[in-house]
């Protein structure tokens, strides 16, 4: 498995929670990448207690524009297991919005060196934290060459999955236009109250999991504080993690098949 990009239509489904309990929780080696052009959230939040330097996102786009992205990749991380050091990491989000627009023409490359993180060693995996569709520089080169689209549904009502409808077609038409075709494109379910067949005969893409609203570990997650890791988010995300490998296993099968198809 190589880039997970997490996604939201609008508001605040908790995608950043979710992709920061993945992180936490998953058994590979993850890198989160903070790639929502709003701004990162991790290090004003989860890591508010400690003093990270001003690292991240922008110095790596910085480098590279010299052509230095590898070798000054491992200066731009925190790690955020003490227990296990170098095995989940942070690439830390802009501190200002305004940022954005100087990363317009980086995220392509910046894609590429993230997806090649699985061939190295040690090999991680990428989840990137891309933010909402709505805000005007969606950084789509990184969401075009994910091997795994994951959109974020808060599920508690219909008023709450709604926004996942146009948000679903935008996306599709996106990865159909200058990806690889929609198959890489799936949401879990935040808080639902839904069974998750019902959420995907409506929006028409698989559903991989379900995350609970657990108060405690999300309040931890989005304000610092300590972990137990036996939380039901943690759990939850646990679980997720065999879906997304076997979405993303048999997403890359269909295209070598497509490939072998166009060749033969």
């Amino acid at each position: 498995m190589a880039l997970i990009a997490m996604v939201s239509a609008k508001g605040s489904p908790g995608t950043t929670t979710a992709a920061l309990a993945c992180t936490l929780s998953w058994f590979q080696r993850t890198v989160l990448a903070e790639c929502d052009p709003a701004g990162g959230d991790v290090r004003a939040g989860y890591l508010s207690g400690l003093q990270v330097p001003t690292i991240g996102l922008l110095p790596l786009a910085v480098a590279e524009l010299r052509g230095q992205t590898g070798a000054e990749f491992p200066q731009q991380l925190v790690d955020l297991d003490s227990q296990q050091p170098g095995h989940r990491l942070l690439l830390p989000g802009l501190t200002d919005p305004v940022q954005a627009t100087s990363l317009a023409g980086s995220w392509g490359r910046l894609a590429d060196f993230f997806s090649s993180l699985e061939s190295i060693e040690p090999a991680y995996d990428v989840i990137a934290d891309c933010g909402r569709l709505t805000t005007s520089t969606p950084p789509w080169p990184l969401l075009h060459r994910a091997d795994l689209v994951l959109l974020v549904i808060r599920a508690t009502s219909l008023r709450t999955i709604s926004p996942a409808v146009p948000a679903v077609a935008r996306l599709r038409q996106e990865l159909t236009t200058h990806a690889r075709g929609a198959g890489s494109l799936a949401a879990v379910l935040v808080g639902s109250e839904y069974p998750a067949r019902e959420v995907e005969k409506r929006l028409q893409v698989p559903v991989l999991g379900e995350l609970p609203i657990d108060v405690r570990a999300a309040g931890v997650l989005s304000d610092g504080g300590r972990l137990s890791g036996k939380e039901a988010l943690l759990r939850a995300a646990v679980s997720l993690e065999a879906d997304v490998r076997r979405h993303v296993a048999t997403y890359r099968t269909s295209l070598m098949t497509s490939v072998e198809a166009r060749r033969g």
